[in-house]
């Protein structure tokens, strides 16, 4: 009896053995073979066609649920022969209804199942830490929330395949004793219906783009170890892509480069002469049902085998003031050379507006596959969708915007056509205030100040010049935690919608200089942008801050953002960046411009006073008496040269002595017994 119970110890010993020994990559069908049928697992599917099995009597499918909506949107695509949920946003949140089941579990695993493309990797196409928000609001170092790093994939995930891999996430400990994946706090704001922020449970950070076909939370070692799953399939070889990125067709002249208007099936076409207004009739095309297409010859602008492109269309059409409020735009797209396909949101589509002119309209379409819907032989963008017959299009022009090292990357060869070209116009304003000195609210006020970015409103300032002013809560915030961000809300849509491209944002806040808080900064840190058709978050570099001197008096900051989208974070919409502090620095004063495109107000900053001059170069010489002379631009005495033996300690004091100045140039001269660095700031 002993040598048969050894026996079969030693056989499932070996069996354990074997699975452990097992390595990735493995196949999209099923679960990795390195999965544990004793531990408890749930997941969620998002494939309706496929089918995974529990693999043990703990594996509960449909205790996750994908959440969408906000930051948080998804849309199901089809891709590399499957079914899969794609990232809008900036986050995959991903809700347990049995969320609590993690509250004894220091480590939770999690495995999904992705489509291998470039949102998992940096812009720059490096790999990047996988990050994971537990808990719930409030934050702070004495709150409930954890970003917690999951690991990180090598370049090799972008392969245009379905892959497996696993994040391995650490379930820390709140202040009050409890999990950050368990029974919330009794101090939890927010949805924390399954036990984390926006009724999710974990979410997946900065994500955009991302696609997952399966996603399941583990107890540590359900599936297996990270570098057994992490492992992936060579990408199929493919010329790279030419250098190319532009190509269109003129309906009126009858000429085009490299583009061919398609003329078959349910996307067949008419033709029209004399179409537009008195002042400048034209030929053009009307689509006979619903769809207008358009071939690539010749493979220009790349391969059905190169990766997804951001490919921006430009619609030329006439806004007939019969058919005004009717939808247009780009239809569908392949996201593969297999048959696979996805729909431009239909809540991106443009409604004409029966101007009675020729207008332009620009579009941008992420993760397009240059196969084309209904192209045959020819490669293809998205095709056109009009949801009213008789909209007459003169051109259209396609433009893959390049990235990454390629030879054309940053280029946008439709700089004029846009996807609102109402910011060309004065439809739009271009400057807001919030004065609370004057208690004035032009566009811009204080925001909802709740959660983690609470605010005081008090008075401030030297003794000769007091003001009401705001500043973050700090320690002193009511749920008991410091608030280090606060966050202004843009009112009335006055530089309008949060639908229109990328705004390049200017701006000038009037702050206390607490003689207190010497050393202290701040800075607008965190905003939404719209990065290749995705809208995804946006960070201000940590050099682009504002340090308090000490003076005692109110001054002014100025900062510019290029590319900002109003939907806010943790604000509105509508709202622009928020701020953060590390201490309790006033402000009274905040005001924002919009440096337009384009239009009457193209190039003109509405806060260009408050943009402090650029600082002249600075000349540094041996004279004759061995010591160093420091020279410089600055006839007007605009700026003053600071010094500091430690550059690295941010120790900058004022040079002291009066600089010589002869003919428009400053000089001071000093014998220097120690490495001394300078600098110039703008005199007060």
């Amino acid at each position: 009896m002993k040598k048969l119970s050894l026996n079969v110890s030693m056989l499932l010993l070996l069996g354990v053995i074997g699975t452990m020994a097992q390595e990735g990559p493995f196949s999209p069908e099923d679960w990795p073979e390195t999965v544990d049928p004793s531990k408890e697992v749930h997941y969620v599917v998002t494939d309706p066609d496929a089918s995974f099995e529990p693999a043990g009597n703990l594996w509960f499918e449909g205790d996750l649920q994908v959440m969408s909506g906000g930051d948080q949107a998804t849309r199901g695509v089809v891709i590399g022969g499957f079914n899969g949920t794609r990232t809008l946003g900036s986050y995959l949140n991903v809700a347990d209804a049995f969320y609590f089941d993690w509250g004894d579990d220091p480590v939770v695993d999690i495995l999904i199942q992705f489509y291998g493309d470039g949102s998992v990797l940096a812009a720059d196409g490096t790999p990047r830490n996988f990050t994971f928000l537990t808990g719930t609001l409030p934050g702070g170092p004495e709150g409930n929330l954890n970003d917690v790093l999951g690991g990180s994939l090598p370049v090799e995930a972008n392969n245009g395949k379905w892959n497996w891999a696993l994040f391995r996430v650490e379930n820390g400990m709140r202040p009050d004793g409890g999990r950050f994946i368990d029974q919330p706090a009794e101090n939890a704001q927010g949805n924390i219906s399954a036990g984390g922020v926006n009724g999710g449970t974990i979410r997946f950070q900065n994500v955009a783009g991302l696609t997952v076909r399966v996603v399941a939370f583990g107890q540590e070692g359900s599936f297996g170890e990270p570098d057994q799953i992490n492992r992936f399939e060579d990408k199929d070889f493919c010329a790279p892509p030419p250098e190319t990125n532009h190509v269109w067709y003129d309906i009126s002249q009858e000429s085009g480069n490299q583009l061919e208007l398609l003329d078959n099936d349910d996307q067949s076409v008419s033709f029209a002469n004399n179409v537009g207004p008195a002042n400048d009739k034209r030929r053009a095309a009307v689509a006979d049902g619903q769809y207008m297409n358009f071939g690539i010859t010749d493979e220009y602008l790349g391969k059905p085998c190169n990766d997804p492109v951001v490919m921006k269309v430009c619609v030329e059409y006439y806004d007939d003031p019969e058919l005004a409020g009717s939808l247009l735009g780009p239809e569908a797209f392949a996201t593969d050379a297999q048959g696979g396909m996805d729909v431009f949101p239909p809540a991106k589509l443009w409604h004409t507006e029966g101007s009675g002119e020729w207008r332009k309209i620009a579009f941008r379409v992420p993760n397009v596959n240059l196969s084309g819907i209904k192209t045959g032989a020819f490669t293809g963008g998205p095709r056109l969708f009009f949801e009213t017959s008789g909209i007459h299009v003169s051109r259209v022009e396609m433009a893959v915007l390049r990235g990454g090292e390629h030879p054309l990357a940053g280029q946008d060869p439709l700089t004029d056509c846009f996807e609102d070209p109402a910011i060309c116009t004065d439809l739009y304003g271009n400057f807001a205030e919030y004065d609370l000195q004057l208690e004035t609210q032009n566009g811009l006020g204080p925001g909802n100040s709740g959660g983690d970015q609470e605010m005081v409103m008090e008075e401030a300032g030297p003794g000769e010049d007091r003001r009401l002013a705001v500043r973050a809560a700090m320690e002193d915030g009511t749920a008991g935690f410091p608030h280090t961000y606060m966050n202004f809300a843009i009112q009335d849509s006055i530089f309008g919608p949060s639908s229109q491209p990328n705004a390049h944002l200017s701006i000038c806040v009037t702050y206390y200089d607490d003689p207190d808080l010497i050393g202290a900064k701040f800075r607008p840190e965190v905003y939404q942008r719209d990065l290749g058709g995705l809208t995804t978050f946006g960070f201000t570099p940590e050099d682009h801050v504002t340090t308090l001197q000490g003076t005692g008096q109110w001054r002014e900051a100025y900062f510019e953002i290029p590319e900002i989208k109003f939907n806010g974070v943790n604000q509105g919409p509508q709202a622009a960046a928020r701020f953060v502090f590390t201490d309790k620095i006033f402000f009274t004063r905040i005001r924002y411009g919009i440096i337009r495109p384009c239009g009457p107000f193209a190039g003109i900053n509405p806060l260009e006073a408050c943009k402090p001059s650029e600082p002249p170069t600075l000349s540094i010489h041996r004279n004759e008496s061995g010591g160093i002379t420091v020279q410089w631009p600055d006839e007007a005495g605009t700026f003053q040269l600071e010094s500091t033996r430690d550059i690295t300690i941010d120790a900058w004091s004022p040079f002291p002595g009066d600089p010589t100045v002869n003919e428009g140039v400053s000089s001071v001269s000093i014998t220097v017994a120690e490495t001394t660095f300078f600098r110039l700031i703008e005199a007060e």
